[in-house]
C-alpha cells in the first residue's frame, strides 16, 4: 500500500446504483479489494495527492439497506468521516439539471401521524457536521472562482440546502405525496431516497458525514427523457468529482493518525523488591515487577493501569 502523507483513518463513501459506483471509483487510484464482511464488498483505493485512503461500497436502493451498510462500514473501518453520493431529483426549478447539492441537513419525510383531520409531520432531521460544511464551501468557492476565470469550464452550480429522504420514487408532474412534501418540507431542494438511513447511522455510531448529490431529474414524470438525454451519467460524474474533492480535502486537513506503540517502544524496565527476576511480565518471584514508564499499577498486587 501506498505511504501516504498522512496515516489518517479513511473516508468512506457510500452508493446507491453500480453508475454511481464506478464514477467514484474511476477517480481512486491503486484500487483494491478489502476483505468482504457479512457478504458486503468493499474495495479501497488512494485519494488524489496520496493524503489517504477511501473505501467504496455498494448499499443499494432505499433508507434501510443505506443505515445497515453504513454502519457496517463504519464499524469495520472506523472511518474519519462518511459520504453518500449520487444523483437526486429536484425541487426548485433554481437549481439546474446536472448541479451538484451538498445537504445541509436531511428530512426523513415518511415520520408523520394520520388523524380524522388530516396527516401531520413528525419530521426527523440530520444536520450536516460544521466541519465537512466548512470544507464543502470552500471547494465551492473554486469552482465559482473556476467559472469566473474560465467561462468555458466545465465547473457545476453547488448549491446548500436541506434533502428530503423517503422511500418512493417520485416521477409524476403531480402526486399527493409530493404535494404533501412540498406543503411540510418547503426548503428542501432535492429528493431522494437514502440519506436518512445513512444519516441516522452517523449519528449513531458519532461519525461525521454528509450527502452529495447530482441532480439528474426533476421529479416530475420526465426522468425517461432526462436519461435518455445523458443527464444521470452528468449528475453522476458531478458528484463523484465534488464528493473526491471533499474526501481528499478532510483527509489533508486531518491530524496524523496516532499509530499503536509497543511496551517494547516504551521502553521496560525491572524493579526488584528482594526478590529474583524469573519472569517477563506482571508480578514476579519475590516481589520482582516489570514496569513500563507511565505504569501506576501497585508491583505487589498486580493490579495495573496506565498514566
Amino acid at each position: 500500500m501506498r505511504q501516504h502523507r498522512w496515516k489518517t483513518s479513511p473516508v468512506v463513501i457510500l452508493t446507491a446504483l453500480d453508475l454511481e459506483y464506478e464514477a467514484v471509483r474511476e477517480r481512486l487510484t491503486e484500487v483494491r479489494p478489502a476483505p468482504p464482511l457479512s457478504g458486503t464488498r468493499f474495495e479501497t483505493g488512494s485519494l488524489p495527492g496520496g493524503v489517504g485512503d477511501a473505501v467504496l461500497v455498494l448499499a443499494g436502493m432505499g433508507n434501510h439497506v443505506s443505515a445497515v451498510i453504513a454502519e457496517r462500514a463504519i464499524n469495520e473501518f472506523q472511518p474519519a468521516a462518511v459520504l453518500f453520493v449520487g444523483v437526486a431529483g429536484r425541487l426548485k426549478p433554481s437549481v439546474a439539471l446536472g448541479d451538484i447539492v451538498v445537504a445541509t441537513h436531511v428530512y426523513a419525510y415518511h415520520g408523520a401521524a394520520a388523524r380524522i383531520d388530516g396527516v401531520s409531520s413528525r419530521p426527523r432531521v440530520w444536520d450536516l457536521d460544521h466541519g465537512i460544511e466548512q470544507t464543502a464551501h470552500h471547494i465551492s468557492r473554486r469552482y465559482s472562482r473556476e467559472r469566473r476565470d474560465r467561462p468555458t469550464a466545465d465547473s457545476p452550480h453547488v448549491h446548500f440546502g436541506p434533502i428530503a429522504s423517503g422511500e418512493v420514487l417520485h416521477d409524476a408532474p403531480e402526486s399527493e405525496p409530493l404535494t404533501w412534501i412540498r406543503k411540510h418540507y418547503e426548503d428542501a431542494v432535492a429528493i431522494e431516497m437514502e440519506a436518512a438511513g445513512f444519516a441516522k447511522a452517523g449519528q449513531l455510531n458519532s461519525v461525521p458525514g454528509a450527502v452529495i448529490r447530482g441532480i439528474s431529474d426533476a421529479a416530475d414524470g420526465t426522468k425517461a427523457t432526462t436519461d435518455g438525454d445523458n443527464w444521470q451519467a452528468h449528475a453522476v460524474r458531478n458528484a463523484a468529482g465534488f464528493a473526491i474533492e471533499l474526501a481528499a480535502d478532510l483527509a489533508a486537513a486531518g491530524p496524523p493518525k496516532a499509530e499503536p506503540v509497543s511496551p517494547e517502544d516504551r521502553g521496560c524496565r525491572v524493579e526488584t523488591y528482594g526478590g529474583s527476576h524469573g519472569a517477563v511480565a506482571g508480578v514476579i518471584n519475590g516481589g520482582v515487577h516489570n514496569s513500563y514508564p507511565g505504569f501506576t499499577g501497585t508491583p505487589l498486587t498486580g493490579e495495573r493501569g496506565w498514566s
